[in-house]
């Protein structure tokens, strides 16, 4: 399979993150409210492309389930559960310093 793909996913409830670590070793800590901030659904997004941030700051995350072997999908206990975060989706929206620096760099 190309592209990025994790071979862990821990929900680390204490910390209210969720780790995933990829193939090419790196890991990324995802906080939920981060999580369901950028939920990709198109209830949260619209139509019109873009992906924006919506504040989520009482998200919880209930469950994680496999959408196929391209995608995971949250499960909150607020309901909501439409969002599938494809692997390419959520290894660009990693929140960690080096990956941040990275994407900065390409948008010059």
């Amino acid at each position: 399979m190309a592209g990025p793909f994790p071979v862990e996913i821990n929900h680390i409830k204490a910390k209210g993150v969720v780790r995933i670590t990829w193939d090419d070793g790196h890991a990324g800590d995802y906080p939920q409210d981060y999580l369901r901030g950028y939920c990709p659904c198109a209830g949260c997004q619209g139509h019109g492309g873009g992906v924006k941030f919506h504040a989520a700051p009482e998200a919880v995350l209930a469950q994680i389930g496999a959408v196929g072997n391209y995608a995971i999908q949250f499960f909150w206990q607020d309901g909501h559960e439409t969002g599938i975060y494809t692997f390419e989706f959520l290894r660009a929206l990693c929140p960690c310093a080096e990956c941040k620096s990275q994407a900065g760099e390409a948008e010059r």
